[in-house]
C-alpha cells in the first residue's frame, strides 16, 4: 500500500488560501496600533474595531469572512484528496475559490459592494463543485 501523500493542485490552493488568511489580519491590526498604540492592542482590549477607519473595519470583516469560509473549503479539499476524487474539476474549483476570495478581500476593503458579493458567490459555488465531486 502506497501511503505517500502528494501535494495536489487542490492542496496547493488550500495552502495559498490559508496564506491569505494568515496575512489578511495585518492591515487592520496595524491600523489599530496606529490609532490605539501597540501596548493597548497587544493587551486584551475591550470592544471592537468601530473606532478605526472604515477600510480597516471592512478589512476585519473580510478576514473573518475568509476564516469562516476557509473551514468548509479545507474540509472539502481534504475529503476530496483522501477519497481519491480530486481531479481537474476539483483543482479548477480550488483555484477559483482562492482567486474569488482574494478579489472578495480586496474589493471588500475598498468598499465595492456588488463585486464583493459576486466574488463571495463564486467562492461558495467553488465549494459546492468540490462537494458535488465528492458526493456524486
Amino acid at each position: 500500500m502506497n501511503t505517500e501523500m502528494v501535494l495536489t493542485a487542490e492542496l496547493r490552493w488550500l495552502a495559498y488560501s490559508s496564506l491569505l488568511a494568515l496575512i489578511l489580519w495585518m492591515p487592520y491590526i496595524l491600523a489599530a496600533m496606529g490609532k490605539r498604540g501597540a501596548a493597548r492592542v497587544a493587551g486584551y482590549p475591550t470592544g471592537n474595531y468601530t473606532d478605526l477607519p472604515d477600510w480597516a473595519q471592512r478589512n476585519y470583516r473580510a478576514h473573518m469572512n475568509l476564516v469562516e469560509n476557509l473551514v468548509p473549503f479545507a474540509a472539502l479539499v481534504l475529503t476530496a484528496n483522501i477519497a481519491g476524487v480530486a481531479d481537474g474539476t476539483t483543482a479548477m474549483a480550488a483555484q477559483a475559490f482562492f482567486w474569488a476570495r482574494l478579489v472578495q478581500a480586496i474589493v471588500h476593503i475598498a468598499g465595492i459592494p456588488w463585486v464583493r458579493t459576486l466574488a463571495y458567490v463564486v467562492g461558495w459555488v467553488a465549494c459546492l463543485v468540490i462537494l458535488w465531486q465528492i458526493v456524486f
